[in-house]
């Protein structure tokens, strides 16, 4: 995950473990075609009865729990059914960014886990673990990270300076830099991880696109990032923070239709696709609360505004994008949906 994004951590109401619950329904709705994938894909020889999995872009619970106990519940299915291996051993490796919350990730490890944890902090852009010694990898909602903006986006002299604060569709220019970043990055995280899977081993990535056609701006994620932005050019002309500073902040985040992350897979060579579906399940798409679509972009985005201006400059800030998020009720509801998927890949 790129480090200059990273979740508001620790317990309190305004944390990311608080309000990761749309994230966290994906995986329990793709639950089955996990287990089935798993059953069917997954192709490993046992030299020992250890199984290595890990979580890419884990942030700091509760979703990463849920989901390597989603795949510890299935590989063991698999193997003691097939083979009637008794025994197995899990070692979990937890991967975040470095200033990635990992304490309150130890603390709230499940108390009754039958398996062994390690944080390992760094950019899964690059290889974090051993070659060939990875069984099970996932990564749930963390593939629209980029590594870092193109700086002609940042550039206020630049002809494709982007005005807005995320790449929302508006612009063919800027969503064209964006793209090539994000191919550039997709493709690394995919090649670090194929060195790291054993033959026969998977990745499984987890989280929302954009249905073909449909640009960011369309979406309610794209309506409440423009809100944020909006927001701080009003503190801005306050004279509340520094109007250049952000002329130059641009989150780290492109959210790709399906065809071009099909086609950042395919083009990698490294893996086969075994399963690229869409996951339809009720708590798909966020409610109509303001309260609610705040704070779920705060626990998200909030840091970063933070970081870079100050708490009480983000705190202003989302009193007013809560304000326009009441305001633009009527225009959220007519938002084009997007899709959330489940990727099962098989290293070649």
């Amino acid at each position: 995950m790129s480090t200059s994004f990273t979740m508001i951590g620790g317990e309190g109401p305004n944390s990311y473990r608080e309000h990761s619950k749309y994230q966290g329904a994906l995986v329990i709705a793709a639950k089955e075609k996990i287990n089935e994938a798993i059953s069917t894909k997954l192709d490993i020889d046992f030299t020992s009865n250890l199984v290595n999995i890990a979580d890419f872009g884990c942030s700091s619970g509760p979703n990463t729990f849920t989901a390597v106990q989603t795949l510890i519940d299935a590989v063991e299915n698999k193997y003691k059914k097939e083979s009637n291996i008794e025994g197995i051993e899990f070692q979990v490796f937890f991967n975040d960014s470095s200033n990635n919350d990992f304490n309150t990730l130890f603390k709230t490890l499940p108390p009754a886990r039958l398996y062994f944890a390690s944080g390992v902090p760094g950019s899964f852009f690059g290889r974090v673990l051993p070659k060939n010694s990875l069984h099970v990898g996932v990564s749930s909602y963390s593939l629209h990270f980029v590594s870092k903006v193109p700086k002609e986006i940042k550039d206020r002299d630049s002809p494709v300076w982007n005005k807005d604060i995320h790449c929302s569709g508006s612009s063919k220019e800027v969503v064209k830099l964006y793209l090539g970043q994000y191919k550039i990055d997709v493709g690394s995280f995919l090649t670090a991880r194929a060195q790291e899977l054993v033959s026969g081993g998977l990745l499984l990535l987890l989280g929302s696109c954009r249905p073909n056609g449909v640009q960011m701006f369309e979406t309610v994620e794209g309506m409440m990032i423009d809100f944020i932005g909006s927001s701080l050019n009003e503190i801005a002309n306050q004279g509340l923070i520094d109007q250049q500073k952000l002329d130059t902040f641009k989150l780290p985040i492109y959210a790709p239709n399906v065809d071009e992350l099909k086609q950042i897979i395919e083009d990698n060579k490294c893996f086969t696709i075994e399963v690229f579906e869409k996951i339809s399940h009720a708590k798909g798409e966020y409610p109509l609360d303001p309260e609610y679509l705040t704070s779920a972009f705060k626990v998200t985005v909030g840091g970063s505004v933070a970081s870079l201006f100050g708490q009480d400059a983000m705190e202003k800030t989302y009193e007013l994008v809560k304000e326009k998020t009441q305001e633009m009720l009527p225009q959220i509801a007519k938002a084009k949906p997007g899709m959330q998927y489940l990727i099962v890949l098989r290293r070649n």
